[in-house]
């Protein structure tokens, strides 16, 4: 339990401390919208494509998966809340080089995913707005994000509780609105009858078979992409040990309402293979009802999902960089802090980071830019594998803790099977062999940065931030070390 461990019980004045500003409520809700993005909103129709209304059983496996690769993060951040988080964990349990790979992995997958979220909002906010550049959307967008992140903690923590309370609040009224449908059987305006019937009617459940299933894994998996942030903000939650746990225990009955019940909602709708994918599959909902401003309702939404994934990010990132200066792995002055405990260097450098990508987005070839964006769909099934591995060496080591994860050690061996699988099944597809490849790529160029970084630095950092014990007690290094 954090006592004299607490970033809070030191100076918040101190040049590489965070501050504990996140309350439960915020944590609660971070955990909540972490999940809810673009990749719920838009992403579902290409599963569904693959899969046809079989693709609820893979949400719910990938669901399955997720949630013991949460309960395994959350079992090490409750008995350890430190900055870095996983990339920390991941260094502790496994060795330098896991550590420094897995951080900088985490870092290049939610770069390009901020890079596609900004991309998104500047379409997205275009579409009332056709006549502003789009240039303006993106610079507007990042300002507006890395202030809300320079601020304070509770600022952003603040910031995605209303954001996350606002997709939520969408999502359940769009099953509402479906359900509805569903009980007064009305037709949609195409004349298909609505019923969960559609289920099964049109090809049979399972039209692609198992196949079919497996194949739709390689997208359900990334809908949870992000969800990992919630270890993140343990460093700076008032009360980690209450926190963190109330808020993984809710991802099952996330997973059965925001995904198999939204999911399962549209399904019932119209023929699954209505289904295009040139348009989110949540506009047949608001077609159906006839509602009409359903586009711009819908973009409203969106526009909110999509910026809420960037604010995320946006911190995700920073205290990444945060973590991995603070373990030498990443330049020094990422570690610094202002007075209020932020990050300012590193969230300023995710903005920096930010117009550079857009910028080469703009000048690569289409396929290049495609090559590079896959990165984020190999690391991020790498970063939850090697977050399953450093609890298994963590386990091992130490026992059991507090908030242990359950059906151990089966549970943990077969999350591991299902990343195995998910990566092999990246090499299936051609569309989604790129990934698996280009992130493979990446990967040997991190081991080889690693290697070639020189001697590790980790005894270095921890003889520099150290903080002697006193009289309250064990503490925690800057390096990220419990001093017993």
């Amino acid at each position: 339990m954090p006592s004299s461990s607490s970033p809070s019980r030191r100076s918040p004045a101190a040049p590489h401390t965070l501050v504990r500003g996140l309350s439960t409520r915020h944590v609660q809700f971070i955990a909540l919208g972490s999940a809810i993005g673009t990749g719920l909103f838009y992403g579902s129709a290409d599963a569904i494509r693959l899969a046809g209304p079989a693709v609820l059983l893979g949400y719910l496996a990938s669901g399955l998966a997720v949630f013991m690769v949460m309960r395994a993060l959350g079992e090490m951040a409750v008995r350890d809340p430190g900055a870095g988080s996983f990339g920390r964990y991941a260094r502790t349990h496994l060795g330098p080089l896991a550590g420094f790979v897995t951080g900088w992995m985490f870092v290049l997958e939610m770069l390009v995913v901020a890079v596609a979220d900004v991309t998104a909002l500047t379409i997205y906010l275009g579409h009332w707005w056709p006549q502003v550049p789009g240039w303006c959307w993106v610079v507007a967008t990042i300002a507006l994000v890395t202030a809300l992140n320079l601020i304070h903690v509770r600022v952003f923590g603040e910031t995605e509780f209303w954001l996350s309370l606002i997709k939520v609040t969408a999502i359940v009224a769009m099953i509402v609105a479906g359900v509805v449908i569903l009980a007064l059987g009305l037709d949609t305006p195409g004349g298909a009858q609505v019923g969960v019937h559609n289920l099964w009617s049109d090809g049979g459940f399972a039209p692609y078979g198992a196949w079919g299933v497996l194949l739709s894994l390689t997208v359900v998996v990334f809908a949870f992409g992000g969800i990992e942030t919630l270890g993140l903000s343990a460093a700076e939650a008032e009360d980690p040990v209450r926190a963190i746990p109330r808020a993984i225990n809710t991802i099952p009955w996330r997973v059965l309402l925001f995904y198999v019940g939204a999911v399962g909602v549209v399904l019932c709708l119209a023929p699954w293979s209505t289904i295009t994918g040139r348009s989110s599959a949540f506009v047949q909902i608001f077609d159906t009802v006839g509602l009409p401003a359903a586009a711009n309702v819908l973009n409203a939404v969106v526009i909110t999902a999509a910026f809420s994934a960037l604010n995320a990010i946006t911190f995700s990132i920073g205290r990444m960089l945060h973590g991995l200066a603070d373990q030498g792995d990443a330049p020094a002055s990422f570690a610094r802090t202002n007075a209020r405990g932020v990050p300012f260097v590193a969230v300023g450098m995710v903005a920096v980071a930010l117009v550079v990508a857009l910028v080469l987005q703009l000048v690569m070839p289409g396929g290049v830019f495609v090559l590079i964006a896959s990165v984020a769909s190999f690391a991020t099934v790498f970063v939850w594998l090697m977050i399953l591995l450093s609890h298994q060496a963590m386990r091992r080591r130490e026992g059991a803790g507090a908030f242990a994860a359950p059906a151990w050690p089966v549970g943990s061996w077969l999350a591991i099977a299902f990343m195995v699988g998910v990566l092999a099944l990246l090499a299936a597809g051609d569309a989604t062999r790129p990934a698996l490849w280009t992130g493979l790529a990446a990967l040997v160029v991190l081991v080889v940065a690693q290697r070639l970084r020189g001697p590790d630095r980790d005894e270095d950092a921890e003889r520099e931030g150290a903080v002697r014990e006193g009289a309250e007690g064990p503490v925690v290094t800057e390096a990220g070390r419990r001093t017993r």
